[in-house]
C-alpha cells in the first residue's frame, strides 16, 4: 500500500487548507485501516490530527476540531483534509497514514503503530 499527500504548499493566513492523500495497492473501503492526518511543525514533535476510518467514521484532535473535516473520495481512493481559519503556526509537514486500530490518545504518536506513511508536504502558513 502506497499514500501519496498533495495540495498546495503555500497559503495564506485565514484560508482554508485542502490536501488530499492517494491510496494506490489497497482500499480505504475494504481494508479496515483508519486513514490518518499526522502533521509536524517546524523544531516540533508530531501532532495527530484525525482519521477516517474505512466505514467512514471520522474523529478528530480536540484541539483542531472546529476547524478540521476529513472526507473521502472512494471512486478515486483519496481522502482529504480540510482545515480552515488557517494560523501561521499551522506551518508544518502534513503526512498521510494508516493505521488498523482506533488508537488511544496515548497511541496516535506512536509511529510503529502505523502500518503505511506517506513521504509528507510541506505546508506554509504565510502573508
Amino acid at each position: 500500500v502506497r499514500l501519496q499527500e498533495s495540495g498546495p504548499g503555500l497559503v495564506k493566513p485565514s484560508q482554508t487548507l485542502s490536501l488530499t492523500c492517494t491510496v494506490s495497492g489497497g482500499s480505504i473501503t475494504t481494508d479496515y485501516y483508519y486513514w490518518s492526518w499526522i502533521r509536524q511543525p517546524p523544531g516540533k514533535g508530531l501532532e495527530w490530527i484525525g482519521y477516517i476510518s474505512y466505514s467512514s467514521d471520522t474523529y478528530y484532535s480536540p484541539s483542531l476540531r472546529s476547524r478540521t473535516s476529513i472526507s473521502r473520495d472512494t471512486a478515486k481512493n483519496q481522502f482529504t483534509l480540510q482545515l480552515n481559519s488557517l494560523k501561521p503556526e499551522d506551518t508544518a509537514v502534513y503526512y498521510c497514514a494508516a493505521t488498523p486500530d482506533p488508537l488511544t490518545i496515548d497511541q496516535r504518536m506512536d509511529v510503529a503503530r502505523y502500518d503505511y506513511w506517506g513521504h509528507g508536504t510541506q505546508v506554509t502558513v504565510s502573508s
